[in-house]
């Protein structure tokens, strides 16, 4: 016999709040990014059962990534920094200039990467092209689940 749960989604209002009351058992499970939940785990009041990235995370190497039982499965999350289209192109190339700088500084790679981050720098151009696939990326998503906008 095969018995099938029903998931039901609640909201709250930050991943904190989420992640205590999954320690505390009133949920069963949750999706969260790594950082929010890595130390957690690695205390063992959190099982991590999968990570959502299309490969293993390197801080959590003995977590499988979900594309391992669900091929072409790839949900990773980042985050960017952006400005109005109105800034002048130096001011951008400047900040794209130390941005990259920093996250090339060992220290603060190595730092990012004990959080869980995986850090990659870049042009302006290369930016936009990753958004513009991401949009295409979840667009299909959506198309695919038939969910609309309200």
């Amino acid at each position: 016999m095969c018995q099938v749960a029903a998931a039901v989604i609640l909201p709250y209002r930050g991943g904190a709040p989420a992640v205590a009351d999954l320690i505390g058992g009133q949920v069963q499970v949750y999706f969260d990014g790594i950082s929010g939940s890595l130390e957690h785990v690695r205390s063992g009041k959190l099982r991590a059962l999968g990570v959502t990235t299309a490969q293993r995370a390197d801080v959590l190497p003995n977590v499988p990534s979900i594309a391992e039982f669900v091929p072409g499965y790839e949900a990773g999350g980042w985050y960017g920094i952006g400005v109005p289209k109105n800034v002048p192109a130096e001011v951008v190339d400047r900040l794209n200039r130390e941005i990259n700088a920093g996250l090339a500084d060992p220290k603060l790679k190595t730092r990012l990467a004990d959080l869980g981050y995986v850090t990659f720098g870049g042009s302006s151009a290369e930016f936009r092209n990753l958004i513009s696939q991401e949009i295409d990326k979840w667009a299909r998503v959506l198309k695919f689940a038939g969910i609309k906008p309200d």
